[in-house]
């Protein structure tokens, strides 16, 4: 086979989370266990830093990433979903895994595959850890795809474990309760590998504590040890860059004027867990001015997208990733701090999401554009519209995103704003 071929049979022959849902979900990580030790058990064969959580998870992973690589280390990136291309899943330095390795890869390990009938994210995991240990990788950074134990990336045995928040999503397969979601997410905490909790909530902060009790796991929370200030947000010709400092919890600042392209207002609370897993690493990064480089060369050297991104400046156009409650309060949160003069929202969902927890959230003063992104698991934009109408959000439905978007842009003023999201893979149509 040839690339696209190799890409058709994963897609054709693998159940897929993304495009199929819970019909792809394993309740155990039996397959994940097989089919690593039929490729030599690679996990093994690199040190990692492993990060969970509901929102912030694949910034968090991608700032590490970026911190690591501007320090010289040979650095692995494992993220999921993709946006535009498989390979984004798997890096090194930042650079997309080559076809030819995934074309050599599945043929090696087709009979294995066949043999263990395993799901496209159990075999992703097999190809990256794979990847990485071939390539003598001096860290991985890992996020999780869905939740946490039952994860196929939970394997490992990371150096240093990330939590960075829980809030509603995949409750049907993590639990309906705050408490019960971070009863999963807790899963990645190992026996004496210190764990970062990004975010104290009252509903999860006793869970952590236990399970890092149980596992001797020297324990710390983010926002009881570091803020984060942001100064000022510039504009430049590729975007723009916010400024912040950094200080502890005595109010010593740490960094002054540090820079990131992610200035979507909930990176600040990334930030934090990015900071605090710094310290963990004295011997390898000890050199401020690098980490705050790490920071500001992100998107340069991960290629990261989809957070707060800007598409176009006349009119202003922003795409973000955000889709459950936590993550879209902030996204609605800062587009009411745009004020625009009017408000065009391009928005379609996955047939799973609560609607009931996320609707009641986006403004109503906006006008919509509801749509459905290509794919098995998205909910058809007509009932999306009739759904949205009981909370008061009004607009048409249109054939894709792309066609969504055109007649956006067409309405839109220069002064207005136009907004992407509602679902990853509503962005990923319009990158």
């Amino acid at each position: 086979m040839n690339y696209t071929q190799t890409i058709e049979y994963l897609y054709n022959s693998l159940p897929i989370y993304q495009r199929i849902g819970a019909a792809a979900y394993k309740k155990d990580l039996n397959n994940t266990i097989a089919l690593l030790a039929g490729v030599n058990n690679p996990e093994k064969k690199f040190k990692a830093i492993h990060v969970a959580g509901t929102n912030g998870k694949g910034s968090v992973s991608h700032n590490l990433a970026s911190i690591f690589q501007e320090a010289g280390f040979n650095t692995g990136l494992y993220t999921s979903p993709h946006l535009k291309d498989f390979r984004e899943r798997i890096r090194i330095n930042g650079k997309k895994i080559s076809k030819t390795y995934i074309v050599d890869f599945v043929e090696k390990n087709k009979t294995l595959f066949e043999q263990i009938k395993p799901s496209f994210f159990e075999m992703t995991v097999a190809m990256a850890f794979s990847y990485f240990a071939e390539h003598k990788i001096d860290m991985a950074i890992v996020e999780t795809g869905m939740g946490g134990r039952l994860d196929s990336t939970n394997v490992l045995q990371p150096e240093l474990s990330i939590i960075t928040n829980i809030s509603w999503d995949h409750t049907q397969f993590l639990g309906d309760t705050l408490s019960k979601i971070a009863t999963e997410k807790a899963g990645i905490i190992k026996a004496n590998t210190p764990i970062i909790i990004g975010e104290t909530q009252r509903e999860t902060k006793a869970v952590f504590e236990q399970k890092a009790k149980e596992m001797n796991a020297p324990i710390c929370f983010a926002d009881h040890l570091l803020e984060i200030k942001e100064t000022y947000t510039e504009a430049t010709d590729k975007g723009f860059l916010m400024h912040f400092d950094v200080l502890d919890n005595q109010g010593t600042f740490l960094y002054k004027d540090v820079k990131t392209p992610l200035t979507g207002a909930y990176q600040l609370k990334n930030l934090k867990s990015v900071f605090l897993a710094t310290q963990f690493f004295p011997k390898c990064l000890p050199n401020k001015t690098i980490i705050a480089k790490g920071i500001e060369n992100c998107i340069k050297n991960t290629e990261l997208q989809g957070r707060w991104q800007i598409l176009s400046k006349s009119p202003l156009t922003i795409a973000d990733t955000g889709h459950n409650q936590a993550g879209l309060s902030y996204v609605v949160r800062q587009l009411k701090a745009i004020a625009p003069a009017n408000l065009h929202i391009v928005f379609g969902v996955v047939n799973d999401k609560d609607l009931g927890k996320i609707l009641p959230l986006l403004p109503q003063e906006a006008t919509y554009y509801f749509c459905q992104a290509n794919i098995p698991r998205a909910l058809n934009a007509n009932v999306l519209q009739q759904i949205a109408q009981q909370y008061g959000l009004r607009g048409k439905t249109y054939s894709s995103v792309k066609n969504a978007l055109k007649r956006a842009k067409y309405h839109a003023h220069e002064e207005d704003v136009i907004f992407v999201g509602g679902s990853t893979f509503v962005v990923a149509e319009v990158l």
